[in-house]
């Protein structure tokens, strides 16, 4: 294994978890499940729907960009980065709520960043 190559595969996995549960949310959000009743009356900017839908496209792109990391092109190295990035800005605003939850995910983005930006462009020149 060359240097750099776990971080790129925990970046790659990362990725993958985070689109496959954005895309549940996304599908949980749109059958308007009571699952989101209390959180989504006091947190979601607009409706449900909208949240669902959001959520469903950014799960979808999340899980485009780990398939395009895993092959080693750029495209999944940068749109990595970028949703990473959002997710560490979006769960700032989720601290005061799941306070734990929120610095274990931050921290899981940072590292995602690092992998990312650091080692993601030696699969490339493999």
């Amino acid at each position: 294994m060359r240097e750099g190559e776990g971080w790129v595969l925990f970046a790659w996995l990362m990725l993958l978890v985070a689109g496959v549960m954005s895309v549940i949310d996304g599908i949980v959000a749109l059958s308007r499940s009571s699952f989101f009743h209390d959180v989504g009356a006091h947190y979601v900017a607009g409706n449900l729907t909208t949240w669902g839908w959001v959520v469903l496209i950014v799960g979808i792109v999340e899980i485009a960009a780990a398939v395009s990391v895993w092959r080693g092109g750029s495209f999944g190295r940068w749109v990595g980065i970028l949703v990473a990035g959002i997710s560490l800005v979006v769960w700032l605003s989720w601290i005061p709520i799941v306070p734990f939850w929120a610095l274990f995910v931050m921290f899981l983005d940072v590292l995602v960043i690092y992998g990312l930006a650091v080692y993601g462009g030696q699969r490339q020149e493999a």
